[in-house]
């Protein structure tokens, strides 16, 4: 598989064969989650769309560089917190006497891109924290009960494990709220 820069150029340059294989190496994995999540293959397309394009606007007007991970991957992130945002919002639309609010599409993709810039703010710092505390703050994040991580991790404690989830958290947000960046994604 091609490096990140490849990509990232093939999407700057509006290259068709490298936006060709995008889609067929990454699409089916979006297409996959999607379904599985209360979607269709029309949503997975809108969804793949919709995260090509904010990609293409941050390459345009930020350094996308700093991508972590592989390209594909960065991209089903963007693709799963764009499916997991629709589907937040169909939860949260209410009628009112048959009239909806509609959001342009320009401002809603404008919030997206705010959305996945928070996302890895927060991923690149909790991966700058202590194995342990990254251990722990992963079970927290999966909603693994106290006594479970207790025993997992061979604390002595449920209460030693609720200092340590409560040490590293402030740990996570102290990195967080002192980057430069944080300011303008609370905006």
């Amino acid at each position: 598989m091609p490096d990140n820069q490849y990509f990232i150029q093939g999407i700057l340059n509006s290259d068709e064969r490298v936006i060709t294989e995008i889609y067929t190496h990454s699409f089916p994995k979006v297409l996959k989650f999607v379904l599985q999540n209360k979607g269709q293959q029309v949503d997975a397309e809108d969804v793949f769309q919709k995260a090509l394009m904010q990609i293409s606007v941050r390459i345009k007007h930020r350094d996308l560089e700093t991508i972590r991970s592989t390209f594909e991957a960065y991209l089903f992130t963007a693709c799963k917190n764009l499916w997991r945002r629709e589907l937040n919002k169909s939860k949260k639309t209410v009628t009112n006497d048959g009239v909806m609010e509609l959001v342009s599409e320009e401002s809603d993709m404008a919030y997206a891109l705010l959305e996945q810039e928070r996302w890895e703010l927060f991923k690149e710092k909790l991966e700058k924290l202590s194995d342990n505390c990254k251990q722990i703050m992963m079970l927290f994040l999966k909603k693994v009960s106290y006594a479970d991580m207790a025993t997992q991790l061979s604390y002595s404690s449920e209460t030693v494990v609720r200092q340590r989830v409560f040490k590293c958290k402030a740990k996570l947000i102290a990195s967080v709220k002192s980057d430069n960046r944080f300011k303008n994604l609370i905006s």
